[in-house]
């Protein structure tokens, strides 16, 4: 019997041993544990016990308020707000970008300044410059418009991959969209009749631009076809043989079921929108065409246009939050991400 308990007693000390042993093992580990995610934390707070101070460090952008500003207008800077105003958003979360829509008809450079002189946006982006009309009207309200060019972007000719001509000069386009041309042959090409496609006026600011500078503010011809947006214009055109499109180059440039047209001042003079060589529609979109930036920028294209953030001048926050937005797509760090956009830089 004495022998039975010194073994029992024997058995409950090692327990009792191994225990203990365990029970200090996760203690320390748990208290290291602690300590580790306490450097980590502090060290990735930069040991200022405020998490929003890594933002704020990073947000070194001058005279930029803080808030939640609505903007909005062309259509054509819609690449920009993609993929440079959200990399502005990340670095200066205070300051807080909400694209607004018209609340009647399309969105466009025009209704974008309309909705700036109505005091509904802070500032807009336009792909035209601000008419007279419209600088009167600020004015009236006790304030004037600036435009800040901030990129430069091309008008790009699209047709039918298997059109065969080699370009077209200005003055040929104009007469195509006043219906003064109706047939390919008319320009060198088969023959052809021409299906010509545009958006209609009030779509923005890209068919004002080209009804102001190359139709030399004519009347669009009976013959046109309107359509609503680029994307089904591109699909027109890649079923019609004799189709014919105009819009910004980074929206033609690139595709792989179309291909854009040279353009030239005169005949003989044709200047490409995209950087030669041409990549063919067979090896798209594994590689797809780019602008050809420098004919873009010394003006040896043909149809060129600067893309502008409108700004209220009228010495408040509004004012203030338009040029700090402008101001940060002229530096080097904006300008390359408005290259990565599509467009080309300004500076």
């Amino acid at each position: 019997m004495s022998q039975k308990n010194e073994t029992l007693s024997l058995f409950l000390a090692v327990v009792i041993t191994i225990g203990l042993i365990f029970g200090g093992l996760w203690f320390f580990m748990e208290r290291w544990a602690q300590l580790s995610g306490t450097v980590t934390k502090s060290s990735e707070t930069g040991n200022t016990g405020n998490p929003l101070n890594q933002f704020v460090n990073k947000c070194n952008v001058p005279n930029l308020p803080e808030g939640t500003f609505n903007y909005g207008g062309s259509t054509t800077w819609a690449p920009i707000r993609k993929e440079v105003d959200s990399v502005l958003e990340n670095l200066c979360p205070r300051f807080i970008l909400r694209y607004t829509q018209p609340s009647s008809g399309q969105a466009g450079s025009g209704t974008g300044i309309r909705m700036l002189i109505d005091n509904q946006l802070v500032f807009s982006q336009s792909s035209r410059s601000v008419k007279a009309e419209e600088n009167t009207e600020a004015k009236q309200k006790e304030f004037s418009l600036k435009e800040i060019p901030v990129a430069i972007d091309g008008i790009a000719i699209a047709v039918n991959l298997n059109l065969n001509i080699p370009g077209l000069t200005v003055a040929q386009l104009k007469d195509i969209y006043t219906g003064k041309i109706t047939n390919w042959q008319q320009v060198g090409g088969p023959n052809l009749p021409i299906t010509v496609y545009s958006r209609s006026k009030e779509a923005g600011g890209t068919v004002e631009f080209f009804v102001e500078n190359v139709l030399n503010k004519e009347n669009f011809g009976a013959n046109i076809s309107y359509i609503g947006t680029t994307t089904e214009a591109v699909r027109k055109v890649a079923a019609s043989p004799g189709g014919i499109y105009y819009a910004s180059a980074p929206e033609i440039v690139p595709q792989c079921t179309i291909k854009s047209l040279p353009l030239g001042r005169t005949s003989g003079q044709f200047v490409p929108p995209y950087q030669e060589p041409f990549i063919p529609p067979s090896e798209c979109p594994t590689k797809r065409n780019h602008l050809n930036t420098q004919a873009f920028r010394s003006g040896d294209y043909a149809i060129t246009r600067n893309l502008f953030v409108i700004v209220k001048q009228n010495g408040q926050t509004d004012q203030q939050a338009g040029e700090a937005y402008a101001n940060w797509l002229l530096t080097p760090q904006g300008q390359e991400l408005i290259e990565k956009a599509g467009f080309v830089r300004i500076k």
